[in-house]
């Protein structure tokens, strides 16, 4: 499960709204090398673009992980399996139902990280997964009032030889199917190329329109 991310500031989402709205383009500036960004956990407060009341993107900040009930006390939940969303939006019962159905987002990220699960390299290893070309790229997420949670689905090649499971990485032009289109369709992610690094010094290439 994906339980964290390399996030982008709130002034990196802004201005590349800003250029969207002039060039129809979101691209996403070159990052002064000196500025540092920690990456993000469950619990932390990060920007992201949702969907205002007319439709419309904006940029917000919300908290990743929904408080579920657990027993007697809350679980914080912080991904989502699109195939459990989708058959609550079937039954039109469950967590997941409504923020589906109202609250799709998109989580962008320089990079996400998985646990080694299957023959790790060693103790406590992590995998970091890029998409190559792109120094930024999106996940599908689901929002509810000032939380969020990160779709997750099966993994494709290069997630499965680390991980059961994988966010839903939206490639080039997916946004605005995941936002308005047939959100269901995206559940297979098997043509997303992602790169594996263990290195977690990742060399930046040009940035192509982010939505």
């Amino acid at each position: 499960m994906c339980h964290r991310i390399s996030p982008l500031l709130i002034a990196e989402l802004r201005e590349a709204l800003d250029e969207l709205h002039a060039t129809g383009h979101a691209r996403i500036p070159q990052r002064d090398p000196k500025t540092v960004v920690p990456d993000a956990y469950p619990g932390t407060q990060l920007p992201l673009f949702t969907l205002d009341e007319a439709g419309q993107l904006q940029v917000s900040e919300l908290s990743w992980g929904f408080d579920a009930p657990h027993g007697s006390r809350s679980k914080l939940v912080f991904n989502t399996r699109i195939e459990t969303a989708l058959a609550q939006v079937r039954s039109g019962t469950g967590l997941w139902a409504g923020p589906i159905m109202q609250g799709r987002c998109l989580v962008p990220v320089r990079a996400f990280y998985e646990s080694w699960t299957k023959e790790p390299p060693r103790r406590g290893a992590q995998a970091r997964f890029t998409l190559p070309g792109h120094r930024v790229f999106l996940l599908a997420g689901i929002c509810d009032h000032e939380r969020f949670s990160v779709m997750t689905t099966a993994p494709n090649a290069a997630v499965g030889a680390v991980h059961s499971r994988m966010p839903l990485v939206l490639g080039p032009g997916e946004s605005s199917i995941w936002l308005h289109g047939d959100y269901a369709s995206l559940s297979d992610r098997s043509h997303i190329p992602l790169a594996t690094e263990l290195d977690p010094d990742a060399a930046e290439t040009s940035q192509p329109s982010l939505l």
